[in-house]
C-alpha cells in the first residue's frame, strides 16, 4: 500500500536535489511566505518535494528575518511514476485559466499541451504562470510526480504529428455515442489524451482533420453545453474513473 499522504504540514516545492542532510537555501519568494508570512521559526517542519526525488520533511533553519534554508531530515514518500494522461487544451482567459490547469494537476494529468485553435482567444500563454500553477497546485493536493509543460503549438501541428499508439478523447458534443463510459470502453491501459477545445468550438477544419485521426475517439459530456473549464474537469474525470487511477 503506497504512503499516505500528509495534508495538515506545509508542503513546498523547490528547484533542488533532494538527499537526507542536505541544505536547500529558501529563495526570495520562497524565504517570504515560510518566514514572513507563516512566521516559521528555526526548527519549524514542514514537507519538501522537486518532482523528481520524492517527498521529504524539512526542518528550517532561519538566518535573519528574510533569509533561510532547509535542512533534509527523512524521506516520507518515493517518487512515483508519472501519470501518463495528457491533457491537450485550447487555453481561456481570466482566472477561469488558471482554476483549468489547477485542476487538471489534481485530476492526475501527467502532462500539459497547451495548443492554438482557429476559434480560440488566447494566442499566447505566458509558460512562467501556467508553471506556477502547476507547482501550486502540486503543492496544494500531494501530486508529486509534476506534469510537463510543453510549449503552445497550433492543434493542426500537432494532430500531423500525433503518436499511433495514444487514443485521443476528443470532447465532441456532437459524438455518436452519448455515454462516455461507452464511449471509453476497452481503452484501459492504453496510453490517452484528453482534448479540450476553445469557448467558441472547434472550427469545420479542426473537425475533419481530429476526425480523420485513427486513434481519435469523440465523447459527448452529457445534454448541455459546458464552459471550457467545466468540460476540463469532466472529461478527465470521466476518464479517470472509466478507464484511468480511480479504478
Amino acid at each position: 500500500m503506497p504512503p499516505r499522504v500528509d495534508f495538515t504540514s506545509q508542503r513546498l516545492f523547490v528547484d533542488a536535489p533532494l538527499r537526507a542532510g542536505a541544505h536547500v537555501e529558501l529563495v526570495d519568494k520562497q524565504a517570504h511566505y515560510l518566514l514572513t508570512v507563516l512566521r516559521m521559526q528555526t526548527g519549524a517542519r514542514l514537507l519538501i518535494f522537486n518532482g523528481q526525488d520524492g517527498e521529504w520533511r524539512a526542518e528550517v533553519v532561519r538566518r535573519s528575518k528574510k533569509a533561510g534554508a532547509l535542512t533534509l531530515l527523512e524521506q516520507v514518500r518515493p517518487q512515483p511514476v508519472p501519470n501518463d494522461l495528457w491533457f491537450v487544451f485550447a487555453p481561456i482567459k481570466g482566472d477561469r485559466a488558471a482554476w483549468m490547469v489547477e485542476k487538471a494537476v489534481e485530476m492526475g494529468a501527467g502532462a500539459l499541451k497547451p495548443v492554438l485553435t482557429d476559434h480560440g482567444q488566447v494566442k499566447a500563454v505566458r509558460m512562467d504562470r501556467l508553471a506556477a500553477h502547476v507547482t501550486e497546485a502540486a503543492e496544494q493536493c500531494g501530486v508529486l510526480a509534476v506534469p510537463s509543460i510543453d510549449a503552445q503549438r497550433p492543434l493542426s501541428e500537432l494532430l500531423a504529428s500525433w503518436p499511433a499508439e495514444r487514443q485521443l478523447i476528443f470532447c465532441d458534443e456532437h459524438a455518436p455515442v452519448s455515454d462516455p463510459n461507452m464511449a471509453l470502453a476497452g481503452l484501459e491501459g492504453t496510453p490517452l489524451a484528453v482534448l479540450i477545445g476553445p469557448e467558441g468550438g472547434f472550427s469545420a477544419a479542426e473537425r475533419e482533420q481530429l476526425l480523420a485521426l485513427p486513434s481519435c475517439r469523440p465523447i459527448a459530456l452529457g445534454p448541455r453545453i459546458l464552459r471550457a473549464d467545466t468540460a476540463a474537469v469532466a472529461a478527465l474525470a470521466a476518464v479517470q474513473m472509466a478507464v484511468g487511477d480511480w479504478r
